[in-house]
């Protein structure tokens, strides 16, 4: 089910066809956070092709988002695995095939749960690694002759778990961290070619996969432990995105968007939980 609508459109600050006639190649895009930064281009007047692994679940979202704008094409490739470059070349050609080019990149596929380093094997830190930072990697190199054709920009989804220590998420945050790293070169390196490449950091989002799979207990309101004191909106991930692939942004590369409402400053969420929660872990049996 879409999360914006053309209510999007009408109440908000872009116009209507800001992104007319551009293609946007989205990997994770039948995830909560990629599909609402699809739906907003689309809605925008961009085209999509959203890939994921779950051919099902990834076609049926292509079409609720095509649904959104009359006009509108939007491809779900199901059945790609981001740790296979070759898989992603064959969709970047499939996307260029059928809608004539690629514009825009968003790296989004990700893997994530919660493991303290105790019990996180070796292959499931691997496997977070090859799923966040080198898919991330083969999605740009996959559609590299497309974004220096057409002077593009990429987007990587990050996260803020690296900016501080956090218990349970050591895979994820040094994923992130590479990602960002990624970009930060790809800016630099890619600049003179005319590419752009900046990240966008998610902070806890209402109605996400991952806040309902990764919110530690407590009976205290989040939204309390955030500066602005109200959890982030799917929208607001939209409304960055649109700013980060729109004209508005041309001169912005190399950064990391934040949307977190200050909270990554503020530090843990752990609360009461550490250092009980992790001394509790740290002394059962290793596992490799």
């Amino acid at each position: 089910m879409s999360t914006l609508d053309q209510s999007f459109v009408k109440n908000s600050s872009w116009k209507p066809d800001l992104f007319k006639g551009k293609v946007v190649f989205v990997t994770g895009g039948a995830g909560t956070i990629c599909r609402v930064q699809t739906e907003a281009l689309v809605l925008l007047g961009a085209n999509a092709a959203i890939l994921g692994r779950n051919a099902e679940k990834t076609k049926k979202a292509a079409a609720e988002i095509q649904a959104l704008r009359p006009g509108s094409t939007v491809l779900g490739l199901g059945n790609i695995d981001v740790r296979d470059v070759n898989a992603l070349v064959g969709a970047a050609k499939e996307t260029v095939d059928k809608l004539g080019r690629i514009d825009f990149v968003i790296a989004g596929a990700a893997g994530n749960f919660l493991s303290d380093f105790n019990h996180l094997s070796s292959n499931a830190f691997k496997s977070v690694i090859s799923i966040d930072l080198l898919g991330s990697y083969n999605t740009v190199k996959a559609t590299f002759e497309q974004l220096r054709k057409n002077k593009g920009a990429i987007l990587f989804v990050s996260a803020t778990l690296h900016y501080y220590g956090v218990p349970f998420q050591s895979h994820v945050g040094a994923a992130k961290a590479g990602i960002d790293a990624l970009s930060n070169a790809l800016a630099v390196e890619l600049g003179p070619l005319g590419i752009r490449s900046n990240c966008i950091a998610p902070g806890m989002i209402d109605g996400t996969e991952g806040m309902a799979r990764l919110t530690p207990p407590g009976s205290e309101p989040l939204e309390r432990k955030v500066p602005l004191q109200r959890l982030g909106k799917t929208r607001d991930i939209a409304e960055a995105t649109v700013y980060l692939f729109s004209p508005a942004a041309e001169y912005v590369s190399g950064t990391i968007q934040v949307v977190d409402g200050a909270a990554w400053h503020i530090g843990g969420l752990m609360g009461s939980m550490y250092p009980g929660a992790v001394i509790k872990q740290g002394n059962d049996t290793p596992k490799l």
